[in-house]
């Protein structure tokens, strides 16, 4: 750094805090480590009595934080992201809309591990809203090498390491097997939560229908429903006793099954598959009724989103897939799922 006049330091910048301090009125800093003085700022520093500036010294191969942040931003953000301006070497990425948050986490870890330079992100394979923060980048030093910055350039590739991809206004249809529930003997009380879950990203119930615990009759109505909307829900019949017909039946329905169980309590008893046009049906086990979070929580934003999942997204979910049953649930605020 250098010393020289403040009348002399337009387009320099500053190598510290300069506080200002009106008695009974403010005490804090005027101007911040890394600001570049403008015309407009002469004054008020000569009003603060710094007639003199220490500031950075530029040399050649070497990066202000502010300019080493855009490279940092632009290695994260996607169509459907805002960004802040750049304050203090720190830009935040913004969601543009409701979504499904996704971070590539292995090329994430590889630019986080160039020396100087950090991008924080919340979880991936989350749900968010507009307006939501999605990452922060920054580096360490005022000052750093383009050497560093191209490594980290290198180590993120072609591609944004985040990706926001919109909820898609989908169709659903829920079917409700279970004898007790076909004959009236009890109230259907698993359709109006699956509905509510999914009114809250978008998807309408557009088809229901109650059958008796009976396969065909549960194939039958797959096939009867499977034209008139984009995803399937089945409800009911979904554990391992004998007259318990749901996943066989969606076995049957001619979709491909990713997945029959998975990792994660309560709702172990999980069933995905895909039709050959990508439709997916679901078979949700008992505890999506009345558990707060479940796998069905995890699962619905990357189907709401239209992302197509596989086995290995259901064998990852066994770290993090244990719900601890907190006596006050804040879910997604906690690990559940992450």
């Amino acid at each position: 750094m250098k010393l020289i006049k403040t009348s002399e330091a337009v387009g320099h910048v500053l190598c510290h805090d300069i506080t200002r301090i009106v008695k009974d009125v403010e005490k804090g800093a005027a101007f911040r480590k890394g600001h570049i003085v403008t015309e407009e700022d002469i004054p008020v520093l000569l009003s603060i009595g710094k007639e003199h500036l220490y500031v950075w010294e530029k040399e050649a191969g070497m990066l202000h934080e502010n300019e080493a942040a855009e490279i940092l931003c632009k290695l994260c953000i996607n169509e459907h992201m805002e960004r802040s301006e750049v304050r203090e070497g720190k830009i935040e990425i913004i969601a543009a809309c409701d979504g499904l948050f996704q971070v590539d986490s292995k090329r994430l870890m590889a630019v986080n591990s160039v020396d100087e330079v950090m991008i924080a992100a919340r979880h991936g394979n989350t749900a968010v809203k507009k307006g939501d923060k999605l990452a922060g980048t920054r580096v360490i030093p005022l000052v750093i090498a383009k050497s560093q910055m191209a490594a980290a350039e290198n180590a993120a590739g072609a591609e944004p390491l985040l990706s926001l991809v919109p909820f898609k206004p989908l169709k659903a249809g829920i079917i409700t097997t279970g004898s007790e529930v076909f004959k009236g003997r009890i109230k259907d009380t698993f359709t109006p939560v699956i509905i509510e879950k999914l009114k809250a990203y978008g998807i309408e119930v557009s088809e229901h229908c109650i059958v008796d615990d009976d396969k065909e009759a549960i194939v039958k109505a797959i096939a009867d429903m499977r034209p008139k909307v984009d995803l399937i829900c089945c409800t009911g019949g979904m554990s391992v006793d004998p007259d318990d017909q749901t996943p066989g039946a969606i076995k049957a329905s001619g979709a491909a099954m990713v997945t029959y169980g998975a990792p994660v309590l309560p709702g172990a008893m999980f069933a995905l598959g895909y039709f050959d046009d990508d439709k997916p049906i679901m078979g949700l086990p008992g505890c999506v009724m009345y558990a707060k979070a479940t796998i069905f929580d995890l699962v619905l934003p990357r189907i709401a989103a239209g992302v197509k999942l596989n086995k290995m997204d259901f064998v990852a979910y066994g770290e993090g897939g244990l719900c601890l049953n907190c006596p006050v649930c804040t879910y997604p605020n906690c690990g559940f799922g992450k």
